[in-house]
Order: structure tokens, then C-alpha cells, then sequence
């Protein structure tokens, strides 16, 4: 005899993860404000400092692209040196041995299929073939794609680094088995879809989590979502009640 299966427990409804993102969004853009969705950098230099950013700082990955830029000078010049002096040229930033052929490629992939190094012709494409294209590119995953989407074009994505992972985890806007890579999808059902919320969600997420939500010894006691976060249910507020 066939047994049923038995619905899963404790398994928040989409309406709830709906209200409680909204009230995610409101409180720490509250703490640390909202911003316009201005392109930082031209498309170009968004793709490559985002590959230079992996595991690395924000320090040491401006520091790699300075000196990249200033020793070969153009897109061309990056792509036409040895593997050895971009290598050297990109140390600051970590696993350089790696990011070196990788630009590299990545830069020859682009000027062969497009003509020029330009990706400019993303504006035009709906977010998932943009998404398509870009994660075919060496070393570009999800993560990469969607910023640069999000942040170049104003695409419908959201970007998902460790710390926007982390504090939606925690919060229990995802379940606790949603890796970084499968977390974009499940966010973004739960989201308001208006590339202007979802670039404050993911800066509001990022700030919190690298200020106060962090990996070691999170900072509760001057968190404004310890009421609704689910990992300081379990582990501080038992706590501070005995």
C-alpha cells in the first residue's frame, strides 16, 4: 500500500516570506539609508573587477585592477600580455594564478563575438539570456552575472554574495540548506521585482552583514531584526531570558 506523504512542517507560506522581506527591506534601509540605481562603473570594468573581487576585499581588488590598467592600458593590452605579468600585475587580489587567464579569456571571448570590448548589447536582452550569456564567460557565476545586470543595466536580478546569504538565512527568508547559488531564485520569488528594491535589498543585506550580522559572533544586541530572525530565536534569546 502506497503511504502519503506527509506535508512539510513549519514551512512559512510565500505571503509570510513576503511580508517579513518587505519588513527586512524597510528596517535596514531605514538604518542605512536607500540609494540611487547609478551605474558605478562603466559595464567593461564591472565584469572584470567583479572577477578580481572573488575572495578578495574591495581594498585589494581596486588596487589589482589599478595596476592592471596602468601597465597594459586597454582592454587589448590585458588580453595580448603573458600570463605571467597580468598574473603579477593582479596580485594584490587572491587566487591571482587563476583570475589571470581567466580575464584573459573572458577578454577574447567578448572581442571575438562582439567585435569590440563592449557588452553593451546586454541592455537589450531579457535577464535570463543576459544571465546565460554572461555565466558561459570563464569564472562568471551567478553572482557576478546578476550584479553586473543589476547594477549596469537595471535588470530584474539580485546578486547574492556571502553576506546578503547569510542574513537571509539567518533571517529565515531561505532555509538553512539554500546554498549562495540557489538562493537568487528563491529570493527573488519572495521580492518585489523593481530593480530599485532589489539593489537597496542586496546593499541593505551586505551592509548588515558585513557590520553586524557577521559570520563569527554576530552582533545582536544592536541588530533592529532580532525580533523576526530566526537564528537569534534559537541560539541568543533563550539566552538572555534565564
Amino acid at each position: 500500500m502506497k503511504r502519503e506523504s506527509k506535508p512539510a512542517q513549519n514551512v512559512p507560506s510565500i505571503d509570510v516570506l513576503r511580508s517579513k522581506a518587505l519588513i527586512v527591506y524597510e528596517r535596514l534601509t531605514d538604518l542605512y539609508g536607500e540609494r540611487p540605481l547609478i551605474p558605478r562603473r562603466e559595464p567593461m570594468h564591472e565584469l572584470i573587477s567583479t572577477i578580481l573581487s572573488q575572495r578578495t576585499n574591495h581594498r585589494n581588488e581596486s588596487a589589482a585592477y589599478r595596476r592592471m590598467w596602468e601597465r597594459f592600458k586597454s582592454w587589448e593590452g590585458i588580453r595580448d600580455a603573458s600570463v605571467k605579468e597580468l598574473t603579477e600585475a593582479i596580485a594584490p587580489s587572491n587566487y591571482a594564478e587563476t583570475k589571470a587567464p581567466n580575464i584573459q579569456k573572458t577578454l577574447g571571448r567578448i572581442i571575438e563575438e562582439r567585435g569590440e570590448t563592449s557588452i553593451e548589447f546586454l541592455r537589450d536582452l531579457p535577464a535570463d539570456e543576459g544571465l546565460s550569456w554572461l555565466m558561459s564567460l570563464p569564472s562568471v557565476g551567478i553572482k557576478t552575472a546578476s550584479l553586473v545586470l543589476l547594477f549596469c543595466f537595471n535588470k530584474s536580478v539580485l546578486p547574492v554574495d556571502v553576506h546578503v546569504h547569510r542574513v537571509s538565512q539567518r533571517v529565515g527568508l531561505i532555509g538553512p540548506k539554500v546554498t549562495p547559488a540557489t538562493a537568487h531564485e528563491d529570493l527573488l520569488a519572495i521580492l518585489p521585482s523593481e530593480p530599485y528594491w532589489l539593489y537597496n535589498f542586496h546593499i541593505a543585506l551586505l551592509r548588515h552583514g558585513q557590520q553586524t550580522c557577521v559570520w563569527s559572533n554576530p552582533r545582536c544586541e544592536r541588530c533592529p531584526l532580532t525580533d523576526i530572525c530566526e537564528w537569534y530565536q534559537q541560539n541568543k534569546a533563550k539566552d538572555i531570558s534565564k
